[in-house]
């Protein structure tokens, strides 16, 4: 473990082709970083990423255990649609 600006860290190692790497080290530099720090945003953002996935699939599932009563035979006559989309 290494500690960097004051936060412990830990080294990955990863293999990739020379191609993504070099563009990986273009895109950095013109962003003014580093490829570290391009793979921790990438990282970070797949890690919220997932949270809000599984935030939004248990809202659908708390939705949907309060839906107690549907009935399709409420549903409006396609002649019921169109006078109100008049009106």
């Amino acid at each position: 473990m290494k500690r960097w600006y004051c936060e412990t860290v830990k080294n990955l190692t990863v293999a990739v082709p020379d191609e993504v790497y070099r563009l990986a080290r273009v895109r950095a530099a013109e962003s003014g970083t580093s490829v570290s720090a391009l793979v921790t945003a990438y990282l970070k953002s797949l890690a919220s990423g997932s949270a809000e996935f599984d935030r939004k699939a248990q809202l659908q599932r708390d939705v949907l255990a309060d839906v107690t009563e549907f009935r399709a035979g409420d549903r409006l006559s396609r002649e019921e649609v169109h006078d109100r989309a008049v009106r």
